[in-house]
């Protein structure tokens, strides 16, 4: 209890930080995560890269999908399913969107329209906080480690590609493990494209 405790209280503070972000620190930073991710071949030519919609302070990617658009790769946005597993649905400028029950944007898409997350190449991942060694803090819902469980025993990067997005003040020297988490293979922020390596620091 006193762990989870702890990794609430770290939630709050990491959240309070990134909210008191100027709207000019967060569009700099959106032009500056653009600059990491293209180090990153995958992000370059795969097909289909997933993202998120940014709430919250979030780091934007509005300069990361118009960048996807112009070479014709396909952008897609999660949607909530049953049992905490995420689906994901194409998203271009225009396509309807309705709010789930966490407030979040997401694409009107039939289920059967849907992706899963084993078809995608690249996701950037949403997070709090994160370490060197790919390690993520999310929000506490569990859908990305639900969703992504299959790519858990994995010791090489393998599709999906899983990138974190934060900004470079959202990292924290070591984090926790949990035997259900997920590892990042890489974090891209507005400094720089970070490879994780298990033990990293």
């Amino acid at each position: 209890m006193a762990a989870e405790d702890a990794r609430s209280t770290l939630r709050s503070t990491l959240r309070a930080r990134r909210l008191a972000l100027s709207v000019a620190q967060r569009m700099a930073a959106a032009d500056g995560v653009l600059g990491s991710l293209s180090q990153l071949a995958d992000f370059q030519v795969d097909e289909r890269i997933a993202g998120y919609w940014a709430i919250a302070g979030e780091l934007p990617l509005h300069r990361v999908v118009a960048d996807l658009t112009r070479r014709g790769q396909h952008y897609f946005l999660p949607c909530i399913g049953k049992q905490r597993r995420l689906a994901f649905a194409r998203w271009s400028s225009g396509v309807e969107m309705q709010v789930n029950r966490y407030g979040i944007p997401e694409p009107v898409c039939a289920a059967e329209h849907r992706v899963v997350p084993g078809m995608l190449d690249v996701v950037l991942v949403p997070l709090l906080g994160f370490d060197r060694s790919g390690h993520r803090l999310g929000y506490g819902g569990g859908y990305y480690d639900t969703s992504f469980a299959f790519l858990r025993d994995r010791t090489e990067p393998e599709s999906p590609v899983l990138v974190g997005v934060g900004y470079a003040m959202q990292e924290i020297d070591s984090i926790e493990s949990q035997a259900h988490d997920v590892r990042l293979d890489y974090i891209a922020t507005e400094n720089e494209l970070i490879e994780c390596k298990a033990g990293q620091a």
